[in-house]
């Protein structure tokens, strides 16, 4: 990956974002196979499959984060997501959070630099709550390294 002078989001060869509390990533070859990492000590009863647990966005934040990162599937990920924050307006402001940067991510590996700019500006616009921000410290990193991305899109 360092001979493309960063980590890919798109494409083959590329990487998964590896987020905080997640115990795997995978990473895509140039021929395109797939090879995941699960941390030794994964709890096993780690749902990967779908936390039926999880309600409104926040399942579909999930249900997203599954197409995307093991099927491989960026666009019915994006669908998903466009067609859950029409669903829940009134989602509270961790899981529009959630969703609005999973679906920045996608709007990235996808090209879509309109989309992704409106994200932004929709990010921008969540009022938070006290302690949101530190809960949120990954997905608002993600939105401030968008804004370098949108800036070298525009050269």
């Amino acid at each position: 990956m360092s001979s493309y002078g960063k980590v890919l989001a798109k494409g083959a060869p590329r990487i998964t974002r590896f987020r905080p509390g997640q115990s795997r990533f995978t990473v895509v070859d140039p021929s395109g196979n797939n090879i995941i990492f699960i941390q030794r000590d994964e709890p096993e009863d780690l749902e990967y499959g779908g936390s039926k647990s999880l309600k409104g966005l926040a399942r579909v934040v999930d249900n997203a984060r599954i197409l995307r990162e093991f099927k491989n599937d960026d666009r019915t990920a994006a669908r998903v997501l466009d067609v859950g924050l029409r669903r829940f307006p009134g989602a509270d402001a961790v899981d529009l959070v959630k969703a609005l940067t999973a679906r920045a991510e996608i709007a990235i590996a996808l090209g879509e630099i309109e989309i992704a700019r409106k994200i932004r500006d929709a990010v921008d616009a969540v009022t938070l709550g006290p302690g949101d921000a530190e809960s949120l410290a990954d997905e608002l990193d993600s939105v401030r390294r968008l804004e370098t991305w949108l800036t070298d899109a525009d050269r």
